[in-house]
This record gives structure tokens, C-alpha cells and sequence, in this order.
């Protein structure tokens, strides 16, 4: 009970202190699906080098360890977040860890076999062949998860590279319409310049200018809008 209490927690911190997606960089994104790359990648390595440490391999040992830590380390700061990780941010990633898919639980039981696994071999347990061939249905199993966790964090960086691109064109198509009206605004400027003569040059100079930096302002977002 007291592990489910530590779990429920966790997943109000998360997700009451977690940025939401749109304040993410493209950087954020690449960051996360890195780290969830590294957690599939390594449950294989971890897998590998326990079952050459169970011949037994000291060395093999001393890497299966250092793989677990990395296992764990990435999972933390997917679930938990860091000072520049965001932990679970959003609806999705609360369902696939701790939804219907279970993920967070199961990679944790995951990670518990693992370190008990790992103890047996360094203590020479006669368990040790069992527990081996039990982390290995166990990572079996994982894979899939991990893999389908990896793709929303991908999907996820897609969808909001998206939704920049649209705010980004709303943006750009507001700044051309204020290019627009300036532009009426300084031709008009010109007009009535013109009519008062002398006495309206200065006024046709600073007119002249207007109507010059709203030419490049389109420029400008044309060339952007068009990258």
C-alpha cells in the first residue's frame, strides 16, 4: 500500500508542476525522446550483460550495473522530471504510465528483478539461472512498451512542431496586415504632405520611411513564411 500511495504522489507532482507542451522547445523534445531511446536501449544491454555475468563474467557484472543505473536514472527523469526535463506534462504520457498500459509499474518491476537479479549473480545464489531466464521474458515483454512509450514522445514532438508552425503563420499573416494598414498610412501621409507643400516636407520625409520599412517588414515575412 505504501508503494501505491508513492506512486499516486508522484503522479499529482508531475502533472501540477510540469510545464505544458506549448512552452517545450524543439530541443525539450529531442532531449526526451533521446532519454526514452536510451531506456530501451539499455534494457537490452542490462539483459545481456546478466546473462554473461551468470556464467560468471566480474567485468560483465560491473557493466549490467552500470546499465541498470542508466535504465533508472532515464526512467526518473521521464516520470519525475529535472531541472530541465519535464517530467509527465501532459494527458497522454499520465495514461501510457499510469493508465490502462500500467508502463511505470512495469518497468519498475522490471527494475526490481533486475537489481535482485544482479544481486543473486554477484552473491552466487543457485537461483541465479532462473531469475536470468525471468529478466529475459521480463525485457521481452518491456520492449514493446518501451518502444510504443518512445513513439508518443515522438508524436507528441511532432504535434506541437505543428502547432508552431500554425502560430507561427497566424503571426506572420497578423504582422503583413499591419504592414498593410501602415503602408495605406504612410501613402496617405505622402498625399496630404504633398498638398501643404513647403511646410510639409519634413512630414513627407518621415512618411517616406514609413512606407520603406513596411516594404522590407513584407520582405521580410514572405521570406519566412516561404522557408
Amino acid at each position: 500500500m505504501a508503494t501505491k500511495r508513492s506512486s499516486t504522489s508522484m503522479r499529482v507532482r508531475t502533472m501540477a508542476t510540469s510545464p505544458p507542451p506549448s512552452t517545450l522547445s524543439g530541443e525539450v523534445f529531442g532531449a526526451l525522446i533521446n532519454l526514452s531511446g536510451r531506456r530501451r536501449f539499455t534494457s537490452q544491454r542490462l539483459v545481456l550483460f546478466a546473462v554473461l555475468a551468470a556464467r560468471p563474467d566480474p567485468a560483465a557484472l560491473v557493466a549490467a550495473r552500470e546499465a541498470l543505473t542508466a535504465f533508472r536514472d532515464a526512467h526518473t527523469i521521464l516520470v519525475d522530471g529535472s531541472d530541465t526535463m519535464p517530467g509527465i506534462f501532459c494527458e497522454e504520457l499520465e495514461r501510457v504510465y499510469h493508465g490502462k498500459e500500467q508502463g511505470h509499474a512495469r518497468i519498475m518491476e522490471f527494475v526490481d528483478h533486475a537489481e535482485r537479479t544482479l544481486q543473486a549473480i554477484e552473491s552466487n545464489f543457485r537461483s541465479v539461472p532462473g531469475l536470468v531466464d525471468e529478466l529475459v521474458r521480463y525485457a521481452s515483454t518491456l520492449l514493446p512498451l518501451l518502444n510504443h512509450i518512445t513513439q508518443v514522445y515522438e508524436e507528441l514532438s511532432k504535434r506541437d512542431a505543428l502547432q508552431m508552425k500554425r502560430r507561427m503563420n497566424t503571426m506572420m499573416n497578423d504582422i503583413m496586415m499591419i504592414a498593410k494598414q501602415a503602408r495605406m498610412v504612410a501613402f496617405n501621409a505622402q498625399i496630404v504632405a504633398a498638398r501643404a507643400g513647403h511646410a510639409g516636407r519634413e512630414f513627407a520625409v518621415v512618411a517616406g520611411l514609413l512606407s520603406e520599412i513596411t516594404g522590407e517588414i513584407d520582405t521580410l515575412v514572405s521570406q519566412a513564411v516561404t522557408q
